[in-house]
C-alpha cells in the first residue's frame, strides 16, 4: 500500500479487530486499566506486519537514524519488518535487540544482532507504551554502550505517561496511534 492515509486507516481495522480487547487487566507498568492492546496478533499477521512495516519506517526515514531495534520482547517482532521495509527503500538500516538480562551463557551479551552500537544512531521501536519504561530501559542501555537515541516509536502510546517521559529525557518519540483513537472509535 502506498497512500499512507488508507494504509494507516486499513492497520487502525486490524488492530481494532486483532489487538484491542475491553476488559479488566494489570499492565506491564503494574497499573490496572479497563482496556488493553495486546499488538502480537496484529504484529504476526501477514497484513499487519507489512503495515506496521511500511508506517514505522516512513517515520524513521525522517531521522537520521542507522539501526533500528527494541526492548525484547515488545520490540523483537517489528525489528525485521522495518528492516526489510528500509531495504525496499533503499536505505540499509540493520536490526537487533536489548535483552531484558544478560543471558548467563554464550556471550553473555546484552545487546544482541549487532556486534557493537558505539556511535550508532538508533531509532528504537516499541509494540505499546503506557509510563514508557520499557522502550527507556533500551534507550539507557544503548547510551551506556556509546549509541544515540534518534527517536523512540511506538506502534500505540496508551497515553499514561511515556511522552513526557522522554520529552523529560530529551529522546524524540511518536507513535502511530494513541489509546483514546480506539477508546473513543
Amino acid at each position: 500500500m502506498t497512500d499512507a492515509a488508507g494504509a494507516k486507516a486499513r492497520l487502525f481495522e486490524i488492530i481494532k479487530s486483532k489487538s484491542f480487547v475491553r476488559g479488566h487487566v494489570v499492565l506491564a507498568s503494574g497499573k490496572e486499566s479497563d482496556h488493553y492492546f495486546d499488538m502480537k496478533p496484529t504484529m504476526f499477521d501477514p497484513e499487519g506486519a507489512e503495515l506496521l512495516a511500511e508506517l514505522i519506517y516512513a517515520r524513521i526515514a525522517e531521522t537520521d537514524a542507522d539501526i533500528v531495534g527494541g526492548l525484547e520482547m515488545g520490540a523483537v517482532p517489528l525489528i525485521t519488518p522495518v528492516s526489510i521495509a528500509a531495504r525496499r527503500a533503499g536505505r540499509t538500516l540493520p536490526g537487533f535487540f536489548v535483552r531484558k538480562a544478560v543471558k548467563d551463557h554464550g556471550t553473555k551479551k546484552l545487546v544482541e544482532g549487532l556486534s557493537d552500537v558505539a556511535g550508532r544512531r538508533v531509532a528504537i521501536v516499541e509494540d505499546v507504551t503506557t509510563t514508557g519504561g520499557s522502550a527507556m530501559k533500551a534507550a539507557e542501555a544503548l547510551k551506556e554502550a556509546g549509541a544515540t537515541i534518534t527517536l523512540v516509536i511506538s506502534i500505540l502510546d496508551r497515553e499514561e505517561g511515556a511522552a513526557a517521559l522522554y520529552a523529560d529525557a530529551a529522546i524524540p518519540f511518536a507513535s502511530l496511534f494513541k489509546a483514546s483513537e480506539f477508546l473513543n472509535a
